[in-house]
């Protein structure tokens, strides 16, 4: 759980969700984020480092260059998170609730 909310606070800034966007098409630099978001090198680099330890994104190095890309596995997880919760499911925190703690 304590993973899911790092994610979410990192998606929690309109600048990071375009960067995801922005990824969302295929690998890029900074200079090309740079150019798309019209914001400074290092306000970029800033939200990307958020992004990256949240493990929203990935990156490699290509000679003097680091490329980055979206960590679908992660993105996978949060989309089936999200699906768990918006269904019932047996093993909910509330059915323990409903069954121990609040007699109606």
């Amino acid at each position: 759980m304590e993973n899911r909310c790092d994610v979410f606070k990192a998606l929690s800034d309109v600048n990071r969700l375009k960067i995801i966007d922005m990824l969302s098409c295929g690998e890029l630099c900074v200079c090309d984020l740079i150019e798309g978001l019209e914001l400074s090198q290092p306000t970029i680099s800033h939200h990307v480092k958020i992004l990256k330890q949240a493990g929203l994104v990935k990156s490699h190095k290509i000679g003097k260059w680091t490329r980055y890309s979206i960590n679908k596995e992660v993105f996978e997880d949060v989309a089936e998170f999200i699906k768990d919760i918006s269904s019932f499911k047996e093993d909910c925190i509330c059915n323990k609730v409903k069954k121990g703690f609040c007699k109606e």
